[in-house]
């Protein structure tokens, strides 16, 4: 068995990927409500900063700031997909994931980097934000509902036509 190690930084910033076990699915989307009710329970119980979401039909990228002296991202996650997948009907399942008691809905695992510097940072979230650009789901930014990107808008931070003049393009931002 793999003896994952994951680097962990009492009170730094994450850039995570999560995803589903059916990478055709639609299920993160058509189930949209369901997954903010389970993140908004588990941001209660155990709190961490949202920089940056974006949510897809079948993965999900966040940037997020864990409290001084908290380096638990793995608790959090556990539980969103969780608190997500209850209720769920379960999907096809290998002998493995049904001796873990797991509906199949879910990746096992997810990724995670540990944010390194400010510009960093900066790139991890502009990722996060033209992700549904990069992917086809829309021309435009400001055109997929499941974004933080309209919070950025609504501050100030972003124009709402960001990404769009050709100086920033979907290449332009890696994994």
């Amino acid at each position: 068995m793999a003896d994952y190690r994951r680097f962990r930084q009492a009170g730094g910033y994450y850039f995570f990927t999560l995803t589903l076990a059916d990478r055709g699915s639609c299920l993160l989307v058509d189930e949209i409500s369901r997954l903010r009710q389970a993140y908004r329970t588990v941001a209660i119980r155990w709190p961490f900063e949202t920089l940056a979401i974006c949510v897809l039909p079948d993965h999900l990228h966040a940037v997020w700031r864990l409290p001084e002296g908290d380096s638990d991202f793995s608790t959090r996650w556990a539980q969103i997909k969780a608190l997500f997948s209850r209720g769920l009907a379960a999907r096809e399942r290998s002998d493995s994931k049904v001796r873990h008691r797991e509906k199949g809905i879910w990746q096992r695992r997810f990724w995670e980097h540990c944010i390194r510097d400010a510009d960093d940072l900066q790139r991890h979230i502009d990722y996060v934000h033209i992700n549904p650009v990069k992917h086809g789901l829309v021309a435009r930014v400001m055109e997929w509902p499941y974004s933080s990107f309209h919070r950025y808008v609504q501050h100030g931070e972003l124009p709402a036509d960001w990404a769009t003049s050709g100086l920033l393009l979907p290449q332009d931002f890696g994994e």
